[in-house]
């Protein structure tokens, strides 16, 4: 499994949010400096995260982003799957997503994967954006 740059992008914009919170929107322009991503880029990361309820958005003047709730509130796994998809290491992990390998019953490495797709999804899960934010 390998996160892609918008999974990435999506988490660096989350925590610049975080740390730059005054209340006020903060400008994508502002974002897109700090963090040097392209604002074309950063246009599509957003969109994801004001879809899935993570941001709140006004245009204008004064407008900008902010976080829809406080950093604490935010689970690391859950702003991954809606940059990402699921995390699945393979896709015969996925049984929920109906990508069972008909060989599966039949597998020996098929609890393998199971277990390294738990793994990976409770590690994901076990951190929030405010964690994020005391790490360096």
């Amino acid at each position: 499994m390998k996160i892609s740059t918008k999974g990435r992008y999506a988490l660096r914009v989350m925590i610049d949010l975080a740390t730059n919170s005054n209340g006020e929107f903060i400008a994508l322009k502002d974002i897109a400096q700090r963090q040097n991503i392209t604002i074309k880029y950063l246009e599509q990361i957003v969109s994801g995260l004001k879809k899935a309820g993570y941001l709140e958005s006004m245009r204008g003047g004064s407008g900008g982003h902010r976080l829809a709730k406080a950093p604490s509130e935010y689970n690391v796994g859950e702003i991954l799957r809606v940059m990402e998809g699921t995390l699945n290491p393979v896709s015969c992990s996925a049984g929920e997503d109906g990508l069972n390998c008909p060989l599966s019953a039949s597998c020996h490495t098929i609890e393998f994967w199971k277990g390294l797709d738990d793994a990976i999804n409770k590690y994901v899960d076990s951190f929030t954006l405010a964690d994020l934010l005391g790490q360096k």
